[in-house]
């Protein structure tokens, strides 16, 4: 069990001692009471996790969410990718639909909630996504469809077709520090055509998004959402994804954080934008500020906490077109992972006996069970290991420390400086600050909402 003495000061600036602890999100006070806050109904499970690690691996079942990879080819070369030196296995075409979508309708004991189609970029597949998407949509009428694309494919036949089969589209793009990713769509007249004209068609249903990363050279959320505010004109505006970029590579390395000094001004730009509600547009930050509020107001354990991408989960499923069961989306059934499993993880046609071997749970990880931000960053890329591991926890937790920092002011009227415990100095020092006299100053909040569910 962690618990994390936080130091800060109250709305009259006094000094102010709160006790946090990240194994039951509950927050004392100076004298170790509990913090009074309103009550709310608990939404997590009871029981806990399958905490998975190579000698305990994971197991996979029926799943609600079908993640189906279609190959790694892209016509891109971003920086950063997290595909971009994985091994690519044969490549399927359509030919290999009728016994994929055989094999699926053989294994799966009930139709899936979501299918997300993956590439590479997945319209370099247009051949096959078509066929097997329009298959699909027969076979389970009432899933979800979800693709994640670079946009330089799109035009007005794709995009119509996307619509009629009800894909919700994500459009990866980084706004303003969009050269560090790689090529730009929107400097592409027929690409950026393209673009908008899937947008004015789906972003009416809430069915499309930008999806921007932030890194070292595209540290303001704010300037993010500007960015694309002025791209589409639209204020009912969603930007998706917008957390810090995980390493998988020299080119992630290359775009993680690179000293204190950065980390201190990344979180302090971090805090001073949520506290200017500045960044609404961008769903990471509601949701982190939600999940914060609820975990602390439920004291929620950190027993049924999974990873958090999910693909730990035994209801979330990961194949390729040959029916192999795969760590991930972002891997292929050839490739290796940091601790020297396959990600080739099982077969479709025997899900009872998939083996999740390739990853670790992070309540196997001493960075994680010693986090006071493990309850909403629920541990970085769970497959890495050793200084890509290192660079991705140093990311995530600069990253998640002020949504932490600021839903405590929100809840409390405390600000937090300073985080004492089993934590290197700068982790401690939240902001870089040295003193408790010296804070950015307090301004709006973006709104939390906490229902009773």
């Amino acid at each position: 069990m962690a618990k994390f003495k936080l130091l800060a000061r109250d709305r009259a600036n006094s000094p102010v001692t709160l006790t946090y602890d990240n194994q039951t999100s509950e927050l004392l006070d100076g004298d170790l009471m509990p913090w009074p806050l309103p009550y709310v109904e608990k939404t997590w499970s009871v029981g806990h996790i399958e905490a998975i690690s190579q000698t305990i691996p994971g197991r996979k079942e029926s799943p609600k969410v079908l993640k189906i990879q279609l190959g790694l080819s892209c016509n891109y070369s971003c920086d950063y990718c997290s595909q971009r030196f994985v091994p690519h296995a044969e490549e399927t075409t359509q030919a290999d639909v009728p016994q994929f979508l055989h094999q699926l309708e053989s294994s799966l004991e009930r139709a899936p909630e979501r299918i997300e189609f993956w590439g590479g970029e997945p319209l370099v597949y247009i051949k096959t996504l078509r066929p097997l998407a329009e298959a699909l949509r027969q076979r389970y009428p009432a899933a979800s469809f979800s693709i994640v694309t670079n946009g330089s494919l799109l035009n007005p036949e794709v995009n119509t077709w996307l619509d009629v089969m009800g894909f919700g589209v994500g459009v990866s793009h980084d706004g303003p520090g969009q050269s560090a990713r790689g090529p730009d769509p929107l400097n592409d007249e027929a690409s950026r055509e393209g673009i908008m004209d899937l947008y004015q068609r789906l972003a009416p249903q809430g069915r499309i998004s930008f999806n921007a990363m932030v890194h070292r050279t595209n540290t303001s959320r704010e300037e993010i959402a500007k960015f694309f505010l002025q791209l589409t004109g639209d204020p009912s505006l969603s930007i998706g994804e917008g957390a810090f970029v995980d390493p998988y590579d020299a080119g992630g390395l290359a775009n993680s954080i690179q000293s204190d000094q950065e980390a201190f001004a990344f979180r302090r730009q971090s805090l001073d934008e949520i506290r200017r509600g500045r960044i609404v547009h961008l769903d990471v930050a509601r949701s982190r500020m939600q999940e914060w509020a609820r975990s602390i107001l439920e004291r929620r354990p950190a027993s049924v906490l999974g990873q958090k991408c999910g693909m730990d989960t035994a209801n979330q499923v990961a194949v390729d077109l040959m029916g192999n069961v795969l760590t991930c989306q972002n891997v292929s059934a050839v490739a290796v992972a940091p601790n020297g499993q396959s990600h080739h993880i099982g077969h479709l046609s025997n899900l009872k006996e998939v083996a999740l071997n390739t990853s670790t749970h992070w309540s196997n990880r001493a960075e994680c069970l010693n986090c006071p931000v493990l309850q909403a960053c629920k541990g970085a890329c769970m497959f890495l290991e050793g200084p890509l591991w290192t660079a991705a926890c140093d990311n995530a937790y600069s990253d998640h420390v002020p949504f932490f920092v600021a839903a405590i002011e929100h809840l409390t009227g405390c600000a937090v400086y300073r985080i004492e415990g089993d934590l290197p100095e700068y982790r401690s020092d939240v902001f870089g600050l040295k003193s408790q006299d010296q804070r950015s100053p307090r301004r709006k909040f973006i709104p939390i909402e906490v229902s009773n569910a």
